[in-house]
């Protein structure tokens, strides 16, 4: 059988791949794949690992063939593949959510709410430039977290291990999802809220929704318009969440205080007034790059691939409808 993996994936685990007697074979790019190169590397293999940087549509899978069994991604988002195309063709999909990435997603999480807090970002660039003229009693002045009202949109896994910490900084805790959680605010003591109320009370709102049609462009000028003045925007999730040009508007207006983005909506590229913004705090993409995080991440998308390919379900398989007639040669 036959696996591509479209970029090296940090750790060991690959070569527990390459052991399984499978033939397999590894993007020598360190990029993303071009499309087209990507529809000639995947022609007549049995699986893909594949990054979330990767557009696996269903052009893709039937350059594939019927070969193809499994997609396993290497992240915990699953938006950049088709996923109902994969059901229907019988491909199973997997991702990589796990307790490790779900931690670091939210420690970075609380890093950003932290650096808008207390302008760390802003206040290490000028000490760097040689402005620390000794104790001053007016600069850089923050915000305590003590008392504030934090927003969360989404409390799923992440959601929830953010909303867990909160208690330690004495936040108030409001968030909204579709159902509330009544196990959920009895832990952490937190309170269910509409959308309109979560943006009018809250100091700090965080995003932890998953990109769909529902959530695209959710942060846009009207609930912008919404939020509460001088509250401050943290996006960990998708960058397609937040219409960028509107969060710009907002900024530059002063209704919003700051936002800080490691996702954003064209990446790699940013809008260029975002990057200028000394109330933005931004990072690369980089939430859940921890040793631990990434270590598992690779962990799981070949047992994935080996467990599939074995008759074995995944354990982390996004269309479990598709396992009962899943492709098997």
């Amino acid at each position: 059988m036959k696996i591509f993996v479209t970029r090296k994936i940090p750790g060991e685990h690959l070569d527990k791949l390459v052991a399984s007697g499978y033939d397999v074979d590894i993007s020598i790019f360190d990029r993303p794949l071009l499309p087209e190169e990507l529809i000639q590397k995947v022609k007549g293999v049995d699986a893909i690992i594949c990054l979330l940087t990767d557009k696996i549509d269903g052009a893709v899978m039937d350059a594939a063939g019927s070969s193809l069994k499994i997609i396993a991604n290497y992240a915990v988002g699953f938006d950049n593949i088709e996923i109902r195309e994969a059901t229907d063709r019988g491909i199973v999909v997997a991702n990589t959510s796990s307790t490790e990435v779900d931690e670091s997603v939210a420690e970075h999480t609380w890093a950003l709410i932290l650096c808008l807090a207390r302008r760390i970002i802003e206040a290490d660039e000028a000490t760097r430039r040689g402005a620390f003229r000794g104790w001053e009693p007016d600069v850089f002045l923050g915000v305590n977290l003590v008392g504030k009202t934090l927003g969360i949109i989404g409390l799923g896994k992440i959601g929830s291990y953010v909303a867990k910490r909160a208690k330690g900084y004495g936040m108030n805790v409001l968030y909204n999802k579709h159902n509330p959680d009544p196990e959920a605010e009895k832990e952490f003591g937190i309170k269910f809220a509409s959308l309109d109320e979560l943006l009018a009370n809250s100091d700090f709102i965080t995003l932890h929704v998953p990109l769909t049609d529902e959530t695209g462009h959710m942060i846009n000028a009207a609930t912008l318009a919404k939020m509460k003045k001088g509250s401050f925007l943290v996006n960990t999730a998708r960058g397609l969440i937040v219409e960028e040009r509107a969060l710009v508007d907002s900024l530059r207006s002063g209704h919003l205080g700051g936002a800080a983005l490691d996702v954003f909506e064209n990446e790699p590229n940013i809008h260029p007034e975002l990057i200028n913004m000394q109330n933005v705090v931004t990072t690369p993409h980089i939430a859940s790059a921890t040793h631990e995080a990434r270590d598992k991440m690779s962990q799981q998308v070949v047992e994935a691939v080996l467990d599939s390919l074995s008759g074995k379900m995944p354990e982390n398989i996004v269309n479990k409808d598709v396992w009962p007639k899943k492709r098997t040669s």
